[in-house]
């Protein structure tokens, strides 16, 4: 499975996910991830196998959606540091094709508490359609802890600069 084919499992299976029509924010913390991250929803989480930076890894995908929107978290451990940077842009460029987008209509530095400094961790904004044609946005963040890459997305037709903010700005790597 290519980094495209897992974003796009990601924004398909992810509509069907059941969650409240409410924001009902918690701490999730997938297990190996070494990650904390604020949810609105409880997620489902599914491991699928796909190629970054020219090498197989196992991805693990954590996502719900509630609101019209969904909240992903992913991570993978490419095993060679001299592939983190590729990979995060393979993970960037997988998001905007998936929906279409010719590019970021923004792009910036990402702090993350306890993140491997890269110059290639950024968060993305993009705008295009889903297969059916629906209109979405995204936000992306992208970003390392050695060898082990981590995505943190959200998709819908409109998303909420607060929940955006709640959502990426709650991004945390155990030391």
């Amino acid at each position: 499975m290519t980094a495209r084919s897992m974003t796009a499992t990601l924004v398909v299976a992810c509509a069907g996910i059941a969650c409240s029509p409410d924001l009902n924010w918690r701490e999730v913390r997938p297990d190996r991830s070494g990650l904390s991250v604020l949810l609105p929803c409880k997620p489902a989480g599914q491991a699928r196998r796909l190629t970054l930076a020219g090498v197989p890894v196992e991805m693990s995908l954590f996502a719900c959606s509630t609101g019209g929107v969904t909240f992903a978290v992913g991570f993978a451990d490419v095993g060679q540091a001299a592939l983190v940077g590729r990979a995060l842009d393979e993970l960037a460029q997988a998001a905007a094709r998936n929906i279409g987008s010719p590019g970021p209509l923004a792009s910036a530095p990402v702090s993350v508490q306890g993140a491997t400094p890269q110059p290639q961790s950024r968060r993305l904004a993009f705008a295009g359609q889903l297969p059916d044609g629906q209109r979405v946005d995204e936000q992306l963040a992208v970003f390392a802890h050695g060898t082990r890459i981590y995505q943190a997305t959200m998709v819908g037709a409109r998303l909420d600069a607060e929940a955006t903010e709640s959502f990426i700005g709650s991004l945390r790597l155990s030391p």
